[in-house]
């Protein structure tokens, strides 16, 4: 920004707009459509006027657009503008003295004659150098129009009459067209907001593993088997299949099954240890298929409605050729070997990471940064990026600023489990999704007050969550032990809780329960290290469930956000209860979840009537769009119960009662 000159006679005050996260430092983000709602404090010394606006731009356009704030309380100001358009935006606050509209509320007050008419001389003065903006505007029949307007002042009309037509509507919305600008404040930052299609803040994820789609005798899946299986993912309601990394992969110490030292013959080892004599990140393993067949799958993908993801994981097995053509990329030890990953007491052996802080780093930046550009060109526009807490913050700026740049609608979701901050500065980066720790909230108390931090306050304009009841890194307890009931339980808190929401399956529909050992959150005879086969027409599948509440999402806009999340009281810790509604009020969900998986829960749960238009003279409807059942309420409290067995969560779409003008009744 070029530097501002200093003039005095500048006096209005801005400061405090929000959002701006840290200070203006990152961006805030939006999706196209939605409005970008601004909050400021503008004020001058004295008691003049002030008008205030919002100047705002896409990024591409050169000219300033501007809409106005109006005044709130205590001189705290605010407005809006929509985004229409994927990209960056820039925006910030101007205000200015109105010296017209300080004149005419002084004039207003006054009753002395003499004092009125030299105010009548002093408007005439402040219409006449509207008239020249008019001019400089090329307005001319509007300069006409002020110039008779100031004439009327000063003619020989009696005072009342000339203080009647100074303090005339009309006059004011033509003077407040070309107002005095010159000594307007503006803001000293631009403010920044990253504008991304829909898909960013409402997305169904499937993770599918390519090599285990396959039919009997068991044996290496295909890039080619996956496609009549896109079919079925799309027909649960999904619009994103994910795929774990899909390129060759090392056999120096390779894992074997359930993370062994020993291999077996056979063992296909772990996708995320790239890289062997026939390539890296940009090959697709030999056994899966080719370029070709890839290209096809996403294709037939698109073609479905689905977006392929694709795991991006920067780190390399002992065979990957960046070790041979680019050893100063990795960490060299005192024997002459290189450092393989261990985050003590687990070590990754088959794995080596690449070394951030090598003399050579700009060379490693832009070769990471074409293998994402790699994938884009075959129709990749969608990445889940592993572990990026374990790789330096200025790195992922840049990438993701500079794939942004020439590809504005990306996807990039943060894999990373770690600390808070951390986490949280991942997204400020520029990540458009995230990973969270819903994984591991499963009391009442957890989950309302990390759904609290994330919807409220600064981190909900940064941060999209993603939520995930498992992985296949993470066999949480719950699940482990809880049967069906556990599993339903978690993908309703995951589908409505959250609006982007993803399941590892076919291991989620299937009920995948048994850990490696006691206490262990990782899966028994885990698909990260060998090939299984999944039997997903079992009947005892959960896929019509999955289906149903994808559906639901799908058909009520109040799910497809994460901000307008709110809790009500229920007396009985093992039943949460919240809500989504539309702003215009037209769609209202009522969630209900029994957080116990074993035993019938009930309790008195309380509404707020006033918050969701209900009128307390009525009855209104919950329809439960799980089981399309039925359930007429009365007043703010009303009883719940979830038996596990019948029932282990209610999705209830509020209908109110409402009156016509021919007292015709229905429910909205």
């Amino acid at each position: 920004m070029p530097e501002r000159t200093f003039d005095g006679r500048k006096r209005v005050v801005i400061e405090k707009i929000t959002p701006a996260v840290d200070n203006g430092r990152f961006p805030i983000k939006r999706i196209v459509g939605e409005k970008v709602e601004i909050e400021a404090d503008v004020f001058v010394d004295g008691h003049d006027i002030l008008r205030c606006g919002i100047q705002f731009r896409h990024q591409n356009e050169k000219d300033w657009r501007e809409v106005a704030m109006t005044t709130l309380y205590n001189d705290r100001w605010n407005g809006a503008f929509i985004v229409t358009e994927i990209g960056i935006y820039l925006y910030t606050v101007v205000a200015w003295v109105d010296d017209f509209e300080s004149w005419r509320r002084d004039l207003a007050k006054r009753t002395n004659i003499e004092d009125i008419a030299l105010a009548l001389q002093t408007g005439a003065m402040l219409i006449r150098a509207g008239e020249e903006r008019a001019v400089a505007a090329r307005h001319n029949n509007d300069a006409q129009q002020l110039r008779l307007w100031s004439e009327t002042l000063l003619d020989d009309k009696s005072i009342e009459e000339r203080r009647s037509f100074a303090l005339s509507d009309e006059l004011a919305q033509l003077v407040a067209a070309y107002p005095d600008r010159t000594l307007a404040s503006r803001h000293e930052k631009e403010f920044t907001v990253v504008v991304d299609d829909k898909q960013a803040l409402f997305s169904s994820w499937y993770e599918l593993f390519p090599r285990s789609v396959n039919t009997p005798p068991l044996r290496h899946g295909t890039l080619k088997e996956c496609i009549p299986r896109l079919a079925e993912i799309a027909a649960m309601g999904f619009d994103i299949v994910y795929l774990p990394p899909i390129h060759p992969i090392g056999h120096t110490n390779r894992k074997g099954r359930n993370n062994s030292l020993i291999t077996e013959p056979g063992d296909p080892g772990s996708p995320w240890a790239i890289g062997d004599k026939a390539g890296g990140h940009k090959s697709v393993h030999p056994e899966l298929g080719s370029l070709d067949d890839f290209r096809e799958l996403v294709e037939n993908a698109n073609n479905l409605g689905l977006r392929v993801a694709l795991d991006i994981a920067f780190q390399c097995s002992p065979d990957h050729p960046y070790v041979r053509e680019h050893s100063q990329w990795f960490h060299w030890r005192p024997d002459g070997t290189v450092q393989y990953a261990e985050n003590p007491p687990k070590k990754y052996q088959d794995i080596y990471p690449l070394n951030f802080e090598t003399d050579d780093w700009k060379a490693l930046w832009e070769e990471l940064k074409n293998v994402f550009e790699f994938w884009i060109e075959r129709g990749v526009r969608v990445f889940r990026v592993d572990n990026p807490h374990t790789k330096p913050f200025p790195f992922w700026e840049w990438l993701i600023r500079e794939i942004k740049h020439q590809y504005p609608d990306v996807i990039f979701l943060s894999e990373a489990f770690t600390r808070p901050k951390v986490m949280y500065r991942l997204a400020k980066l520029g990540f458009t999704q995230s990973y969270t720790y819903f994984t591991w909230r499963n009391t009442k108390w957890e989950i309302t007050h990390y759904l609290n931090e994330l919807t409220r306050g600064e981190v909900r304009e940064y941060l999209r969550p993603n939520f995930w009841p498992n992985t296949p890194d993470i066999l949480h307890a719950y699940l482990q032990f809880g049967g069906k009931p556990a599993f339903v339980s978690r993908l309703v808190l995951a589908a409505t809780l959250s609006s982007n929401y993803g399941i590892y399956g076919p291991a989620f529909e299937l009920m995948e329960a048994q850990p490696r050992e006691p206490g262990s959150e990782e899966y028994l005879d885990s698909e990260k290290y060998e090939i299984r086969l999944w039997d997903t027409d079992r009947p005892d599948s959960l896929s019509q469930l999955i289906t149903r509440i994808n559906q639901v999402r799908r058909e009520n806009p109040a799910l497809q956000q994460y901000r307008n999340l709110q809790f009500f009281p229920v007396d009985n810790d093992q039943i949460i209860c919240y809500a989504k509604w539309s702003k215009d009020y037209t769609d209202i969900i009522i969630t209900f979840v029994n957080l116990d998986p074993y035993h019938t829960q009930s309790g008195w749960v309380e509404l707020p009537l006033d918050e969701l238009a209900i009128d307390p003279h009525h009855p209104y409807q919950m329809h439960d769009l799980l089981n399309d059942e039925r359930y007429l309420w009365n007043g703010a409290n009303n009883y719940i119960e979830l038996n596990p067995q019948i029932s282990q969560a209610h999705i209830f779409k509020l209908l109110r009662h409402v009156r016509t003008e021919h007292d015709f009744e229905y429910y909205l």
